[in-house]
């Protein structure tokens, strides 16, 4: 149950990154990412002062860490260029799925059970319902390249598999005594977002930001990009990662009924349902051993 309450927490932190990245939509993405990661790797600095040792952590261990965080991110936002966003977002959304079936090739002693499957399958369902139900009226515009969408949703796709990998590498970093510190996440994402500040350089106009812009910022580091992935780690280091992968499909609901609220828009039937299957997902999964 702990473990349960932590995922929530960094579900429910990361339902108001779309919100909040639509705010900052003007700004661009890479040193919107950068900026934001280099602030929630702050939160890590107390535990760092009062034992250094924090960040002193394999090369392995660092270089998983950066390369999710910053991988992650690049792949999604490249593929967000490429293909239509809503589709790409659900491609991305597959993350949570992966993590319940590929639990069992990373763990030691646990078998993927029928009933898993099932509320994963169920809670991916009910993802897809509640964004495509949570569109634009008139559709969501294509921002296609010469090449077509498919490498866009590859890109998603692979993004997706560098989250759950990341994911079910903490947990059996874990359960075999090599776990890293939580703290160590702040240096993951200090390093991550010097990366994204790099390719803003190189990839993306320059760009002023206003004092609120900064105020956001703030509030997207310290939130969706820092404290959740904290929330994140403890999570996993503690709890069924089948359990945690079911209970995510509350991140795109919460997300898109957030967004429908503050953009003014009535919730829609499509969410409701969507709300239904994903909350029996999420009991069905985690009431399961």
């Amino acid at each position: 149950m702990q473990a349960n309450l932590y995922a929530l927490g960094a579900i429910a932190l990361w339902a108001a990154l779309a919100s909040l990245g639509v705010s900052l939509k003007h700004v661009p993405p890479f040193l919107l990412t950068g900026l934001a990661l280099i602030i929630g790797s702050v939160l890590a600095l107390p535990y760092v002062v009062q034992d250094r040792r924090q960040w002193r952590i394999a090369p392995r261990t660092l270089g998983l860490g950066v390369f999710t965080l910053f991988g992650f991110h690049f792949l999604l936002f490249i593929g967000l260029r490429i293909a239509p966003a809503v589709e790409v977002n659900l491609v991305n959304y597959l993350w949570p799925l992966l993590i319940v079936v590929l639990a069992p090739l990373y763990l030691p002693g646990v078998k993927l059970r029928g009933v898993h499957v099932a509320a994963a399958l169920v809670g991916f369902a009910g993802a897809a319902l509640a964004i495509l139900g949570g569109r634009e009226p008139a559709g969501t515009a294509v921002n296609h390249t010469g090449w077509g969408a498919g490498p866009g949703y590859l890109l998603a796709l692979a993004s997706a598999l560098i989250w759950a990998n990341y994911s079910l590498q903490t947990k059996r970093a874990a359960l075999t005594g090599k776990r890293f510190p939580t703290a160590a996440i702040g240096l993951f994402g200090l390093v991550s977002g010097l990366l994204s500040l790099l390719c803003h350089w190189a990839l993306e106009p320059q760009a002023a930001l206003s004092g609120r812009d900064w105020l956001l910022l703030a509030v997207m580091g310290l939130g969706p990009l820092g404290a959740a992935f904290f929330l994140w780690d403890k999570a996993l280091k503690l709890g069924d990662a089948r359990q945690i992968g079911i209970l995510s499909y509350l991140t795109p609901l919460g997300s898109t009924a957030l967004l429908l609220v503050v953009s003014g828009r009535a919730l829609t039937a499509s969410i409701a349902v969507a709300a239904v299957m994903i909350l029996g997902a999420a009991v069905l999964g985690t009431r399961s051993r």
